[in-house]
């Protein structure tokens, strides 16, 4: 599937790059810039960026879900984020007042 049409890079190539940075260490925070540097190319309308960090969420997990020698319990990223978002869903505007005004 294609994932870039304006370099068009395919699923699988972005997927094959991110295993590949998870191989020379596997917790580094990997961005889409990251994967697309170590392909070689660069975001141009970077409309394709939210489905790159799905998708990079996706492939981490998996990765980490494999790596496990252990039975411990392995907490998605997704449902920390979501979890966080309930927990700080209810705080709108940054936690400020609503007497605040920014102008």
């Amino acid at each position: 599937m294609l994932v870039c049409s304006c370099n068009i890079i395919t699923l699988k190539e972005i997927e094959a790059a991110i295993v590949s940075l998870l191989d020379s260490d596997p917790w580094q925070l990997i961005v889409p810039a990251k994967v697309y540097h170590s392909l070689q190319q660069r975001g141009r309308c970077c409309g394709c960026f939210p489905n790159v960090v799905e998708t990079i969420i996706r492939v981490t997990e998996e990765y980490h879900r494999r790596s496990v020698d252990s039975g411990d319990e392995v907490v998605t990223y997704l449902d920390r984020v979501r979890s966080l978002r309930d927990q700080f869903g209810s705080m709108s505007h940054e936690g400020r007042t609503k007497d605040h005004r920014a102008a």
